[in-house]
């Protein structure tokens, strides 16, 4: 008579990854399933790291800023921007108000861009292919504006301490402004073929569930933990630059669900065009960049004919910035969470430690507990929503 022990079904180890393409990079799961149903799932990274962080201590301030356009690569001004704000509280710099004001406009468009890619690759994700068409062309307008003000389309490197790299071309803030009353439409198309498509429904309502308690105890920021209820966004929590001037609501979410999580992501692209056709209505006049040669280079014009720029422009590209000693750490609202830098300064132009908190790794930590009791297509809604970049997950 046959053991009754060989007709026990167990549970079986599938690799999900790291060239899996709905991981969003080089992502490895090893998932311990039960028929299609997730039992465990722990995430492996490193096939990306590039020590990045230590190769900061070898690097001067300047030298440093190109890093963080590598970190989260689809939004590269937000990364740069949290670096050069901390550069900048250590210093105690004021800036230009007109170099706030492009900061913000480029912070939004990056933010749209962001999200974007976010909504159109979950979409693809889960048999939808309209929206990423739709979204990539919009992506593309955005791009020709980072191009434009910068020179580059994707690493950027424009927000700098001190300001900005150079002051905007002349008809960008009119293209900007078609841009964001024409963007308006082509959002309301993306909701017409998602949000009330009983496909898209049954793919994302009650999967992925996150609650308040659990947001706070894996440190889940962002999109995510705002689709829990809680309107956390720093921005208006601990104000920098000058949001404090404009009107803004924060979407919050009451399930916190993927269908939330995309949700909140559709309205905070629609707040985003808000708050920059008011940075477009009261943008003023006037520099974009303090007038201290020992943070900014000298006019190129200038460094020629006098001997004082000549000198700054020499100390400055060959030393760097030199910062005060002590522990610093700034931390701004990114697209995709709170995004901040700690740096450890001895008094010299390069740090003694840096360190670049990335909200995505924060969430990925967390997939094991949102996909547990879920099927395996689930899991591929869930990392969709929890809008990975490996780049600053495994740096």
């Amino acid at each position: 008579m046959q053991d009754s022990s060989y007709l026990a079904i167990n549970n079986y180890y599938l690799n999900f990854g790291p060239q899996h393409p709905a991981a969003h990079g080089v992502l490895r799961l090893i998932l311990e399933l039960n028929g299609e149903v997730v039992v465990r799932c722990d995430p492996h990274i490193g096939l990306l790291h590039r020590g990045t962080e230590k190769l900061f201590e070898y690097k001067t301030t300047m030298q440093a800023l190109p890093y963080f356009d590598r970190f989260d690569y689809v939004s590269t001004m937000a990364q740069e921007h949290c670096y050069s704000l901390l550069i900048e509280s250590m210093l105690r710099l004021e800036l230009p108000l007109r170099a706030t004001y492009i900061r913000v406009i480029f912070l939004e468009l990056t933010r749209i861009l962001n999200h974007l890619m976010a909504i159109c690759t979950h979409a693809l994700d889960l048999g939808a292919l309209t929206p990423l068409l739709w979204g990539f062309e919009e992506r593309e307008k955005i791009m020709e504006f980072y191009e434009r003000a910068s020179g580059a389309r994707l690493h950027a490197a424009y927000i700098r301490p001190g300001g900005v790299q150079q002051d905007l071309p002349k008809g960008l803030l009119h293209d900007i402004n078609i841009f964001c009353k024409d963007f308006s439409k082509r959002v309301d198309e993306i909701e017409d073929v998602l949000s009330s498509t009983s496909i898209w429904k049954e793919r994302t309502i009650e999967v992925g569930v996150v609650t308040l308690e659990k947001a706070f105890d894996y440190g889940i920021t962002g999109v995510m933990l705002r689709s829990t209820g809680l309107p956390w966004d720093l921005r208006v929590a601990t104000p920098y630059e000058n949001y404090n001037d404009f009107n803004f609501n924060i979407p919050v979410g009451r399930h916190g669900d993927c269908y939330d999580r995309y949700l909140i992501r559709i309205q905070e692209m629609k707040e985003s065009l808000a708050i920059i056709q008011q940075c477009l209505a009261n943008i003023p006049e006037g520099p974009v960049k303090v007038e201290n040669y020992k943070i900014i280079s000298p006019p190129r014009n200038t460094v020629k004919f006098y001997m004082e720029n000549l000198i700054h422009h020499f100390k400055l590209y060959s030393e760097g910035i030199q910062t005060p000693k002590g522990w610093f750490y700034n931390a701004v609202e990114a697209p995709k969470g709170e995004t901040g830098v700690f740096l450890l300064s001895e008094g010299t132009t390069k740090p003694a430690r840096c360190h670049f908190k990335s909200p995505g790794l924060l969430h990925l930590q967390a997939l094991e507990y949102m996909a547990a009791g879920h099927a395996l297509a689930d899991l591929v809604a869930i990392i969709g929503t929890q809008d990975l970049v490996f780049g600053e997950i495994d740096r």
